[in-house]
């Protein structure tokens, strides 16, 4: 036994619901129609895909198991434009935000040991009063490792000869951290830090110093910062210091030994 078609419906695209008893138009007897429910095909104008036999027009039916067919190929057309597109432009899943690689960066337990600040250290010897602490944290979306110093400076006979040095490194897995480094450049140079740029130290690297002070008291901040790929690491110095009772190391002394460090710790973090 056979279902007859609805009737057409009053725009004449012919697709519409069946009435309810008494709400209007009834099927026609006798008129030929598909054996089950009665299933509709896709709305008017669906476009074809080039090479695919054209879609069944209203009113000439098509089932359940038809639609479905065409929702599948229409979803194989969609995701092989797309996977076509991403190798064309890579633009379109990959922007400045998205993650950068690793470059074979790893955490340690202990930076203070992994990233011993070496040169430094020929200055200064690590604080009696003071011994050096350390975290590391691991996360899916970031890991990080810090480690603090208090210096005492080798043979120091004034407040210049204290110094606390800080050393940080982050491993981004979910973002790229390059617009951050830049930011962060741009901001200490507005504030009036001296901003030099490092050619040949991961993919980017600045120095950044300040002597600061009124009078005759001082303080100094030195920081060295290193990306490459998703990994970014900076170490800090700070000390202070009075007019006439001795300096720290100059501007160039601290450039050279934070840089020296920080390339060694960045060797040390891929062993």
């Amino acid at each position: 036994m056979t279902t007859p078609p609805p009737p057409p419906a009053p725009n004449g695209q012919g697709y519409g619901f069946p009435q309810q008893p008494g709400g209007g138009a009834q099927p026609v007897p006798g008129a030929p129609g598909p054996a089950g429910a009665g299933g509709f095909g896709p709305p008017p104008g669906l476009p074809t895909a080039p090479g695919l036999p054209a879609v069944p027009g209203p009113g000439r039916g098509g089932n359940l198991r038809r639609n479905a067919v065409w929702a599948f190929v229409g979803a194989v057309i969609v995701s092989v434009g797309w996977a076509a597109a991403v190798m064309t432009v890579p633009g379109l899943v990959t922007s400045q935000s998205s993650p950068r690689d690793l470059r074979g960066y790893r955490l340690s337990d202990d930076f203070c040991t992994t990233g011993k600040p070496t040169k430094i250290l020929q200055t200064y010897s690590v604080s009696d009063t003071s011994k050096p602490t350390h975290h590391t944290d691991r996360h899916p979306a970031l890991d990080s490792m810090n480690c603090s110093m208090s210096l005492k400076r080798t043979g120091g006979t004034s407040d210049s000869e204290y110094a606390n040095l800080y050393m940080r490194v982050d491993l981004h897995k979910a973002v790229n951290p390059a617009p951050e480094l830049e930011a962060n450049k741009e901001l200490y140079r507005a504030r009036g830090y001296q901003v030099t740029d490092i050619a040949g130290l991961g993919e980017e690297a600045y120095f950044l110093y300040k002597d600061d002070g009124s009078d005759q008291y001082h303080s100094v901040y030195a920081e060295l910062d290193i990306r490459d790929g998703g990994m970014t690491y900076y170490v800090t110095y700070s000390a202070s210091y009075t007019e006439g009772k001795g300096k720290p190391p100059s501007k160039d002394e601290l450039r050279g030994a934070l840089q020296s460090d920080g390339q060694d710790a960045l060797r040390a973090m891929k062993k």
